[in-house]
């Protein structure tokens, strides 16, 4: 596997952030170890998982932190939203105040990030159709008013989480890239310099030619 210039390899960071209970958890876990939990519990603070894509012959490694939905847990997790440069913003298709909350969410993630940031809106759960509360044309209306990628997902059944995750990492690769012909500084706060990886996977990520996509 081919490294990138000067041997350097790219590490980023990305949340999931939105209300308590939308699926954040299981959207990660689904995505980095094919498992759901029908039974899990709140997230207490933050955890992540690290995943590896190669896009254009570079090993990229995702570094993806669930964060608490829960309110007394904002002090915790605000400090986590620093060096992010991609999140997935998550609401319930079935709840309308978790898709009511998604402005918050991004007034938050914008006061607390230091750094361009690729965004995805996630309306999750769509397996529950049958209770939607929330319509894809609803979901893609706020994306496109807000600049979101927009896509729906079920971490019960797969559906689309996989692409989710790897149309943000692709964003933020082709944003690093630009950036890159311009600074090298931004590059070096965005790679591992000459440090040796173990890629855990190794599908390629396709660019979406759109910003709304299901």
């Amino acid at each position: 596997m081919e490294e990138g210039e000067d041997g350097e390899q790219y590490l980023f960071k990305i949340v999931i952030i939105g209300d308590s209970a939308v699926g954040k958890s299981n959207l990660l876990s689904r995505y980095a170890r094919n498992e759901f939990n029908l039974h899990s519990k709140a997230t207490i603070g933050v955890e992540f998982q690290t995943q590896s894509v190669v896009i254009d012959g570079k090993e990229v490694k995702a570094q993806i932190w669930d964060t608490a939905g829960q309110e007394r847990f904002r002090a915790v997790t605000s400090a986590y939203y620093r060096g992010a440069v991609g999140a997935l913003v998550v609401y319930d298709i079935s709840r309308r105040t978790t898709f009511d909350s998604v402005p918050r969410w991004l007034q938050e993630l914008e006061t607390h990030s230091d750094t361009t940031v690729a965004k995805m809106l996630v309306g999750n759960k769509c397996d529950l159709d049958n209770i939607r509360n929330i319509s894809v044309e609803e979901g893609k209306s706020l994306a496109e008013a807000e600049g979101l990628f927009f896509i729906e997902t079920s971490a019960l059944d797969s559906t689309n989480v996989k692409k989710a995750f790897e149309i943000v990492i692709r964003e933020i690769y082709n944003n690093v890239s630009r950036k890159v012909l311009n600074s090298d500084s931004y590059k070096s706060e965005l790679s591992l310099n000459r440090v040796s990886l173990t890629s855990n996977g190794s599908d390629e990520t396709k660019q979406t030619s759109s910003k709304t996509c299901c």
